[in-house]
């Protein structure tokens, strides 16, 4: 039997809250018992526009990072291509302090399919502006003056004070599934992080992309991670959890289109989510963000009592 000693796991922060329902309570004892429980980290996700009333993600983890003290707090993805990278680098550093050195920035470019011009920026230029900013951002985080004679943005002898926490800044995941995009990542990133709108059969091809590309650049991929999220429901009544989950999906990405994403998900009692954790396991994951979604604290105990140890 493979070993799964190594795999990490890691919990989805509960965002979804319509107006005036949002409970701060609720919410701090859903991370004291996320970190009880020993799980590595604790995520957000980031959805600025849609019909799903989501919480901001850097919001979200500020809170979380005055509610704990060892959970690893990141968001898989910021779409940093939206964002000034000044303003987005002093937040995340401000963050990285807050909760003393334990932010992971997950960082897309967001693919062609985003609203670029509610946010004023040129579709036809995306990737280069995502790119730029990235490296304005490290900049930020690392030197006491910056010079920056870019495309998008100029700086002239500019100072950031204080830098991350961690050194020489927090690490940072790409949310990627084009090849190009993997191979940006091992290029610049520390990280790949899969989309949970991903199957696992996906996943397992965008991860051999970013093990080839390692191989032909020569590089050591030692300290870069591979992660996957994956939206999961247990439920002994296999049926139910298929119908939830299902419909659960559908009302989060069916304001972009998307429907019919019950394949991306692992659902049912606990040897099925045993089987279906495995898989992702083997097909490259060393971390593994668990996702439900719904009845969220019900879902973290069982998956720490009959589907975690199972995988140890």
């Amino acid at each position: 039997m493979p070993d799964y000693s190594a795999t990490r796991f890691a919990i989805s922060l509960p965002q979804h809250a319509a107006d005036g329902t949002f409970d701060p309570a609720g919410l701090r004892a859903y991370l004291a018992r996320a970190e009880a429980l020993g799980f590595e980290g604790a995520w957000t996700t980031e959805q600025v526009l849609g019909t799903m009333p989501s919480l901001g993600p850097i919001e979200t983890l500020t809170y979380a990072a005055a509610c704990t003290e060892r959970l690893r707090l990141g968001c898989a993805v910021l779409v940093s291509t939206l964002y000034s990278p000044v303003h987005l680098a002093k937040s995340l550093s401000t963050l990285d302090q807050l909760s003393r050195g334990r932010v992971e920035v997950g960082v897309s470019t967001g693919g062609r399919l985003r609203m670029f011009s509610a946010f004023g920026v040129d579709p036809d230029s995306f990737v280069a502006r995502f790119t730029e900013g990235l490296a304005l951002m490290k900049e930020l985080w690392t030197q006491p003056r910056v010079s920056f004679d870019g495309r998008f943005w100029q700086l002239d002898g500019a100072a950031m004070e204080p830098k991350p926490f961690q050194k020489p800044g927090p690490p940072i995941w790409f949310g990627a599934s084009h090849p190009n995009a993997l191979r940006r990542a091992v290029r610049l990133g520390d990280g790949f992080f899969g989309a949970g709108s991903q199957t696992t059969a996906q996943f397992a091809d965008q991860a051999r992309v970013v093990r080839k590309e390692f191989e032909r650049q020569g590089r050591d991929p030692a300290g870069f991670r591979i992660a996957k999220r994956v939206y999961l429901a247990v439920d002994d009544d296999a049926e139910r959890a298929r119908r939830r989950i299902a419909a659960a999906l559908d009302e989060q990405y069916g304001y972009f289109g998307l429907t019919g994403l019950t394949p991306v998900a692992v659902y049912g009692p606990p040897d099925a989510c045993v089987r279906g954790l495995r898989e992702v396991a083997e097909a490259g994951a060393e971390m593994i963000l668990l996702n439900p979604l719904f009845d969220d604290t019900e879902q973290m105990e069982r998956l720490a009592a009959e589907v975690v140890p199972r995988l140890r």
